[in-house]
Order: structure tokens, then sequence, then C-alpha cells
């Protein structure tokens, strides 16, 4: 089974989990890039007026610099983090631009402390072609995800 591994990462978190889990695979790895990079100002999500909050309460499309070709690939993990109990925009903007048909599709995200909840429920608009999700979980440690992962594959 062909498998990519794409991420999101805003502070690096996220990154070291899609690194890791893409090597143990022998997967390919993908980042998400925003055509426009975060600055920790951006991030500071404590300021009602910083980029993040903008961007998730005004629910605006963050360009991506570029898109993989997902010809090929039987399943993609999907890596980030949680930002307002979802996805971050520039990982909606990033699924609206690939084609997900006979696709499956694993979500694993990072969060400081709430749960996947609804994430991927929520993401579904977002996927044209309709992957099949086969899994959705945040995790903290590498052993955690790469053993939910190798349950996948």
């Amino acid at each position: 089974m062909k498998t990519l591994v794409t991420y999101f990462s805003a502070s690096g978190t996220t990154a070291a989990l899609a690194e890791a889990l893409a090597e143990r695979l022998g997967a390919d790895l993908f980042e998400i890039r925003p055509e426009s990079p975060y600055s920790p100002a951006d991030l500071r999500w404590t300021n009602p007026l910083a980029r993040c909050n903008r961007e998730k309460i005004g629910s605006r499309d963050v360009p991506v610099k570029e898109l993989p070709d997902l010809t090929g690939y039987d399943l993609v993990f999907l890596g980030f983090p949680i930002w307002y109990y979802g996805a971050p925009n520039v990982v909606n903007t990033f699924c609206k631009g690939c084609g997900w048909a006979g696709k499956k599709l694993a979500l694993f995200a990072t969060s400081g402390g709430s749960g996947i909840g609804k994430t991927a429920e929520k993401l579904r608009p977002f996927l044209p072609g309709g992957p099949e999700i086969v899994g959705a979980d945040v995790f903290r440690t590498q052993a955690d995800l790469i053993s939910w992962a190798e349950s996948l594959v």
C-alpha cells in the first residue's frame, strides 16, 4: 500500500510526529506550507487579533505554496494541530485543492488539551471526492501515533 504522510505544523510538534511516522512506515512526506508563513505573533492565540484567530473566526481560505499529486497513493495520513476544535484553515484549503477520490485518509492531530471531537466531520466538506476516513485521533507521543498508524496499513 503506497502511503503519504502530509502535515501542517505551526510550532514543530506535529512536524516531529509526522517525520517519525513517515520514517517508520517508509512513506513519502509532504509539508503543508502557507504562502505567507506564520510568525510567532500570528500564532499567539491569546491575542484576539492574531492571524490564527482572524482566519478561524472569519472562515478564510489560507493559500498554500503547493499541493502534492495524490495519484498512486492508497493511504494518506494528514496531521495538524487542533485550532478551535478543528483543523486550521490552511489544512482546509489544502484539502480542497487535492483529489481524494478512492483514497483512504487517516487524521492525526496534536493538541495542548482538546480531543479530536468532530474534527473529521468538520473536514468532510473540504474533501472533494469523498475519501474513506479510516481513523482520527489526537496524539502526544510518537509511540502512540506509530502504534495506531501501523494498525491501519
